[in-house]
């Protein structure tokens, strides 16, 4: 006979499970809401979306099990605390974004708000575990959602895009597969932690399959990171979908990829493998160099945006790369002041695109911006503070992260990466002077135009709030860097 296998429960810790599950919950409620009255205004889905993610956030906070959780799948340490905690706040500023007086095409359906909910689901997933079969499952129950919602702009380039999109996504995945597939059948295990134990106890035995393993992971992360040669999709992405969900993009799946590739390249950064080192620094910096030099040609702020955030994802991997623990500290504190001044960057152009355009080219190229501080200043100058902090002038919020994460690579003994690292970020500070430039030294171009004629006062709210971190964070820089070190010792790196 078969002996009966048993269960304890109590040793399942499933309250690893309850943030997640909270997002999950909130998705099918307002899918069932809609199945029993149709005629609901969709202020109430907003609603409803900002009130799940809310209670979401709470329960990631208020967080104090076990590290581990149903069979060992699930790893909730500080690392995933800290990111899904990045994830959740940024999710509910954008999606309030959509109270303004236009609406778009997809957020008339609710199942726009469901699809938000399963995508942060997924990537709460990705965060919350070192199992490469979890983190499979949270990478595409995220990417099917947002395939579906960049599709849902029902828009021409829209569709366009998702399909574009869905196609590297696949790719991708095969990618993901076919490395995880080669860990397994190298280590026997599919967690970060233990194959770490075996390569180690095996000496690196099967060297040369456990490289081709990493080069396809690394490709499937580099797709979902931008990471240059993996970046083609992105201007192409970000203009076929809305500023809006362009600006979520850059952001929350980022945070995402980047603590999945923290815990598995910490395998081969902490044991000092040349050869994956040497691969991850040929990609970092192509990845900071060529998106910048690309984004020196742009004519249009939207895709000079989507180039500056694959440079912006180098400098995070950068951190990865280094490996110790001001590096990551760095890496967090470096993408919490880029998600808030990219994140009122491309609310300032959701804010302000037109009614009639049919791409992003016109409606947000430099010549609509020219002598905006004369049509009006308030919207050039909240603007224009936000692309002096991406630019990284002192004393603005990204200056502070980019020189800790400048710091921590001179400590690490990284000369030269630091020294091409500065370099970069003097040919960043370049191109975003430039709409600096038109909105206050140029005259007006287009009479009449008028700026800010979508916003309503949440979405006006989200904007000063924006700005007004980025301020303050000048003078609060080691309150925060005191909670991400605290949270990322709480994880043990």
């Amino acid at each position: 006979m078969i002996p009966a296998i048993s269960i304890d429960f109590a040793n399942l810790n499933i309250q690893t499970l309850v943030p997640m599950s909270i997002a999950i919950v909130g998705a099918l409620v307002i899918l069932c809401i809609d199945l029993v009255n149709k005629k609901l205004d969709k202020s109430l889905y907003i609603m409803l979306t900002v009130l799940f993610l809310i209670v979401d956030l709470a329960g990631v906070i208020s967080y104090n099990g076990d590290v581990r959780g149903m069979f060992d799948l699930m790893m909730v340490d500080g690392i995933s605390i800290l990111a899904q905690a990045i994830m959740i706040i940024a999710s509910i500023l954008f999606i309030l974004l959509s109270f303004t007086k236009q609406r778009f095409n997809e957020q008339r359906y609710p199942e726009f708000y469901a699809l938000y909910l399963f995508m942060i689901a997924g990537f709460q997933f990705m965060v919350s575990s070192d199992s490469l079969i979890l983190i499979f499952v949270g990478l595409e129950t995220a990417s099917m959602a947002l395939y579906t919602i960049i599709a849902m702009h029902n828009r021409a380039n829209a569709i366009e895009a998702a399909i574009k999109y869905f196609t590297m996504g696949a790719l991708s995945a095969a990618f993901f597969a076919f490395g995880s597939m080669i860990f397994y059948a190298v280590t026997g295990t599919v967690e970060f932690g233990k194959i770490s134990e075996v390569l180690f106890t095996s000496d690196f035995e099967n060297y040369p399959l456990i490289l081709i393993g990493v080069v396809f992971i690394l490709s499937a992360l580099g797709f979902k990171l931008s990471l240059v040669p993996f970046h083609v999709w992105v201007a192409d992405i970000y203009e076929g979908s809305t500023a809006s969900l362009a600006g979520f993009m850059s952001i929350v799946p980022k945070i995402a990829g980047f603590v999945v590739a923290l815990r598995f390249f910490e395998i081969f950064v902490s044991s000092g493998n040349m050869f994956v080192e040497a691969i991850l620094i040929g990609i970092i910096v192509l990845t900071m160099t060529i998106p910048n030099v690309i984004a020196l040609l742009q004519k249009d702020i939207n895709r000079m945006l989507a180039y500056s955030s694959i440079s912006n994802a180098g400098f995070a991997m950068a951190a990865i790369m280094i490996g110790t623990t001001q590096a990551t500290t760095a890496m967090f504190l470096y993408w919490i002041l880029f998600s808030v001044t990219n994140l009122g960057a491309f609310a300032m152009l959701w804010l302000n695109r037109n009614k009639d355009y049919h791409t992003f080219s016109t409606d947000h190229a430099l010549e609509k911006y020219a002598g905006l501080i004369k049509i009006s200043p308030m919207t050039a100058v909240i603007f224009g503070l936000f692309l002096l902090s991406l630019a990284g002038i002192p004393p603005f919020a990204l200056f502070w992260g980019k020189m800790y994460l400048l710091g921590a690579a001179i400590n690490a003994g990284y000369m030269v990466l630091a020294l091409i690292m500065a370099l970069n970020s003097a040919i960043a500070a370049y191109y975003y002077l430039r709409p600096i430039v038109y909105m206050f030294l140029k005259e007006p171009s287009v009479e009449g135009i008028k700026f800010m004629v979508n916003a309503t006062t949440t979405s006006k709210v989200i904007v000063a709030s924006c700005a007004v971190f980025m301020i303050l964070s000048i003078f609060f820089i080691q309150n925060i860097l005191e909670t991400i070190s605290y949270y990322i010792q709480i994880a043990g790196y």
